[in-house]
Order: C-alpha cells, then structure tokens, then sequence
C-alpha cells in the first residue's frame, strides 16, 4: 500500500483549521446531509475528537474525524472526493485508523452507515469491517436505519476466532 501512496503521492496528515473549506466542500459533494461548519467545530473542539485529512498536489481529497475512547475509536465522518475514490486514498486512510488499535487498550473501530450507502458498506467490509447489529431510525435527518460495522484488531480477531473454534 505504501507504493500506492507514493505513486498518487498522498500525504495523510492531521487536520488544520485552514483545511476547514476544502473539508466543507468535501463533505457538501459526498453527502446528501452534510455537516455544517459549525458540526465540525462543535466535534472536533472536544478533548477526545481527532480529524485527519488526505492530500494530493496540496489539495485536500479526503478527510475523517473520529473519537478516541478507552477501548474503540468511532469514527463519525468520513468521505473521499468522487474524482479520487477507488484508487486506495481511503483504505490508506483506514489503515492509519487501524495502526492505533492494540490488542490490549482501543482494540476496535466503529462506525455507522446508513442502510442505503451500498458502496461504504462495500468500502468498508473489503476494509475488514462486519456489520454488527442494525441501528433503527438512527439518522435525526430521516427514518433511514443504520448498520453498526466493527473492525476489530488482529489480535483480538483472532482470540474470538479461536474462542468460537473451541466453543463449536
């Protein structure tokens, strides 16, 4: 993946507020119910709030903001600009995420999508995440219910595996 990288020449970095317009215009072009402005400040002034974007000619493409907690991180947002998608700007993204699990402190990543977001849901399953429960009328924007995905980390994937080995 690091070939990738240097071959689109991303750089994956943590989020400055001078970002913010480019984010904005990220997220207006991604989603039909975007965050406002002042969505992303309210977020990402909490302690526990961190934003990563990714950028190409020194141009934001992508960005995600997600919380850390004593054993998961949750990421809230997450898009990457429709000229840019399918070419490993967000599994690169996903991978960044992933390399601050430890089998023994924040040992998962959680996530909602909603029910008729069928290419995330792709994303992030081809990314290793399981949807886990579905969320009824989770979005305050409308009655569209939720899938609650989880990645977990290797370690403890592999522990469960071998639980559920020895439980059959």
């Amino acid at each position: 993946m690091a070939e990738l990288e240097e071959a689109l020449d991303i750089h994956v970095r943590w989020m400055i507020r001078r970002d913010m317009p480019e984010v904005l215009s990220v997220e207006r072009e991604a989603f039909e119910f975007s965050w406002s402005e002042e969505d992303f400040t309210r977020c990402l002034r909490q302690r526990n709030c961190i934003g990563m974007v990714a950028e190409m000619a020194d141009s934001v493409v992508a960005f995600m903001i997600y919380e850390l907690h004593r054993t998961r991180l949750h990421v809230l947002n997450f898009a990457v600009t429709h000229t840019q998608r399918r070419k490993g700007i967000g599994s690169r993204m996903m991978e960044k995420v992933a390399g601050k699990l430890t089998p023994d402190r924040r040992n998962r990543v959680l996530l909602e999508v909603r029910e008729t977001n069928l290419p995330a849901q792709l994303f992030f399953r081809k990314n290793g995440f399981r949807a886990v429960s579905v969320l009824k009328d989770f979005y305050q924007d409308s009655t569209e219910d939720a899938y609650l995905m989880q990645y977990l980390c290797e370690a403890v994937s592999a522990v469960s595996n071998e639980e559920i080995k020895r439980a059959a």
